[in-house]
């Protein structure tokens, strides 16, 4: 049967499925198809989906034999994938272990399911979990043509912001000097050096540069890739004046390292900076820090994007102030 459904290069897949069915666009009632390299995803309301994406009419089969986790429950639950591990966000014990058996007994290829126990917290940004079902919080979560090999127990790591991080690394040059100062295990450093840049990572939580590095390895991008455990404020003086692009993915805090993002930078360099505010002024407060920051020191300040990133909380965003600092 002829169904509207948007068409991606294979290696795209996931990521573009899980927008989708963030959003509610995906239509579970057809299976997804696979072509010559390219995947076809079903859609139910194809005038909502994002304009980056692109959106064919073709003939796709009737689901018949894949359960899902709605089937079983007789309701939608919500859960996001990350490798071979589903993540779930419920506050009742019994209705989380209901998904999780549900989703379990369902098609999706899961080996773990985990539900948030706490927030993210301390200055590694890590979380607690309860394992539902499984017994390993280790995968290989695969995005835009990338593989990262991750502990969510032991690192911080978001497939919401996979989106987010394609948008950025498309404006990467295959000669840039990129420096992220809270890389983690690697999501915005190994597609960066994939792209040719020469790429410093750092972050406070030794077990994701390990990751990183082991990423890196994965990748095959090892040899442009330098990678340093601890605090970007005490390491930055190996790297001063030296940075073509900086990428600031600390929204509660990033204000704190400006000075730090401002000593890192060349003659010319792009910053992208997220933050979290009230949706009232989400970039006022940024934009002002940045310019107390950079102007001091001698740089004209441009903000070149303000992008909304996502949702955080009611009345509060996360956003990204793109912006250019030229000496």
């Amino acid at each position: 049967m002829e169904r509207p459904c948007v068409r991606v290069a294979r290696e795209d897949g996931e990521t573009t499925r899980q927008r989708l069915a963030e959003a509610e666009l995906l239509d579970h009632d057809y299976d997804i198809v696979h072509t010559d390299g390219e995947l076809y995803l079903p859609v139910v309301s194809p005038d909502d989906v994002p304009t980056d994406l692109s959106v064919v009419t073709r003939d796709v089969p009737p689901r018949e034999t894949q359960t899902l986790p709605a089937d079983i429950l007789g309701f939608e639950p919500t859960y996001e994938r990350l490798g071979e591990i589903v993540i779930i966000d419920e506050d009742d014990p019994e209705r989380a272990g209901s998904i999780a058996d549900a989703i379990v007994e369902s098609a999706i290829p899961a080996e773990t399911v985990l539900n948030r126990a706490s927030k993210v917290k301390g200055e590694q940004r890590i979380r607690d979990w309860d394992v539902l079902a499984g017994d390993s919080t280790e995968t290989v979560h695969r995005e835009y043509g990338s593989e990262f090999l991750v502990d969510v127990a032991d690192v911080y790591f978001s497939p919401r912001l996979a989106t987010e991080r394609h948008r950025v690394i498309e404006q990467v040059q295959s000669d840039e000097r990129f420096f992220d100062m809270f890389a983690g295990v690697g999501p915005f450093v190994i597609p960066a050096a994939k792209h040719g840049a020469t790429v410093v990572g750092v972050d406070i939580n030794e077990t994701a540069i390990e990751y990183l590095r082991a990423n890196a390895q994965r990748n095959g991008v090892a040899d442009s890739t330098t990678a340093i455990a601890g605090d970007v404020r005490t390491v930055s003086d190996r790297y001063t004046d030296w940075a073509d692009r900086i990428v600031m993915n600390l929204p509660h805090s990033a204000d704190e390292f400006l000075a730090t993002a401002v000593d890192l930078a060349g003659a010319e360099a792009v910053v992208h900076y997220y933050d979290i505010q009230n949706e009232d002024d989400p970039y006022g407060p940024g934009e002002a820090a940045i310019r107390d920051a950079a102007e001091p020191a001698g740089y004209d300040v441009t903000i070149e994007t303000r992008h909304p990133v996502r949702s955080y909380a009611p009345h509060e965003l996360n956003v990204c102030l793109d912006v250019r600092l030229t000496r």
